[in-house]
């Protein structure tokens, strides 16, 4: 097992990754999106869903908002993605 300094280098080369980069871009400019629109705020305990699973969609049908418990609380596949998106 690892340890956690391992996890965390390991953690930190992932997350350097141009497709993470690109995927992490793409859920901020969802945020943005709802936040011009009044719609989320900052520290409000919202998060913005996107219905499909697709984090790199970002058009207006494709987001609601949640609250951040339902939000995280969808069952999960071994690889990490919503079983039901869009539930």
């Amino acid at each position: 097992m690892d340890t956690p300094a391992q996890h965390r280098k390991a953690q930190a080369k992932y997350q350097a990754t141009d497709k993470q980069k690109k995927v992490r871009a793409s859920r901020n400019k969802a945020r943005s999106i709802m936040e011009k629109r009044g719609l989320v705020h900052k520290g409000d305990g919202k998060d913005v869903d996107h219905k499909n699973g697709n984090p790199m969609q970002t058009t207006l049908k494709n987001l609601r908002v949640l609250s951040r418990h339902r939000n995280r609380s969808y069952p999960r596949t071994p690889g990490g993605h919503k079983k039901h998106p869009g539930v």
